[in-house]
């Protein structure tokens, strides 16, 4: 996770500022995501009838799994700023779900800095585009605006 100042913010917004390992979103994720969710639809938790009754050739997992997968897709890329005490989601302004994610299938995260804003008393709010790819499909994931709110210490 690269580590940056304040100062450094303004020359960031715009670039990419990273790409995140492979994940795995084996059968085994996508169940323990269902019986947490409870949703038990059989796109996801039954791959005989997924493959039978579906065009996916198979079980997929839940979009909200996928969606659910950014914090630690961001982990190793997403900025650090010096001195933050904390860091808490704050929202997204859009999210798309653009193509299903296969069991077995691997995922990352592509991070860019769209924005960061100094809301005052040591608060920016971090404006990310991000993109979850798919190992070896052209089209990804999902694709988000992730918000932000980043608490810098004094």
């Amino acid at each position: 996770m690269p580590i940056v100042t304040l100062q450094d913010l303004p020359g960031l917004v715009g670039s990419e500022i990273g790409v995140s390992d492979w994940i795995t979103v084996d059968q085994e994720r996508i169940n323990a995501f269902a019986d947490i969710t409870e949703d038990h639809q059989f796109i996801h938790i039954d791959p005989e009838r997924a493959r039978n009754e579906t065009p996916f050739g198979g079980t997929i997992a839940h979009g909200f799994l996928t969606l659910s997968l950014l914090s630690a897709l961001a982990a190793n890329v997403a900025i650090a700023i010096d001195g933050v005490v904390m860091g808490i989601n704050y929202g997204f302004e859009r999210v798309r779900f653009l193509t299903p994610v296969p069991a077995g299938g691997r995922i990352r995260g592509r991070f860019s800095l769209s924005e960061a804003v100094d809301k005052g008393d040591g608060r920016w709010m971090l404006r990310y585009g991000v993109s979850i790819e798919i190992e070896g499909v052209e089209k990804p994931a999902l694709a988000a605006e992730w918000l932000t709110m980043q608490m810098v210490g004094s």
